[in-house]
């Protein structure tokens, strides 16, 4: 999903580079085991986007846990380990600030299958008349 559908203005080519810099990266430590937070470790996350603010300082992430189960809990714990992810991710990135990150459910699938569903009734209803 865009960032247009999300609610934000259309990002900054600089912003989408690093962006997508940082959703490496992030999947990258996760990967690695580095959290010990009971929720994060062990599960396997999907990062689907990373949105950062014009100036940089902060950053949306957008995950989903496979099979989406304790998406809440995995979620919770990704934003209580926020700082260790930050702080990894600081060395990896050659920018002034690191910027502060906020872990989100990410819910373009629900909505393209909904979309989907919404279709196919329509073209079902078309058919029917």
């Amino acid at each position: 999903m865009t960032n247009a559908k999300r609610g934000r203005k259309m990002a900054s080519k600089r912003q989408l580079r690093v962006g997508e810099e940082l959703r490496h990266i992030i999947s990258g430590i996760l990967t690695r085991d580095l959290i010990h937070d009971p929720d994060v470790a062990g599960a396997s996350i999907t990062i689907t986007e990373v949105q950062t603010s014009p100036d940089m300082r902060n950053a949306t992430v957008f995950v989903t846990p496979l099979g989406g189960e304790n998406e809440e809990n995995v979620i919770a714990g990704l934003n209580r380990t926020s700082g260790v992810i930050q702080s990894e991710m600081g060395r990896q990135l050659t920018m002034k600030f690191t910027p502060k990150l906020v872990f989100k459910k990410d819910d373009s699938f629900e909505y393209a299958s909904h979309i989907d569903e919404l279709l196919r009734k329509n073209k079902q209803s078309d058919i029917l008349d």
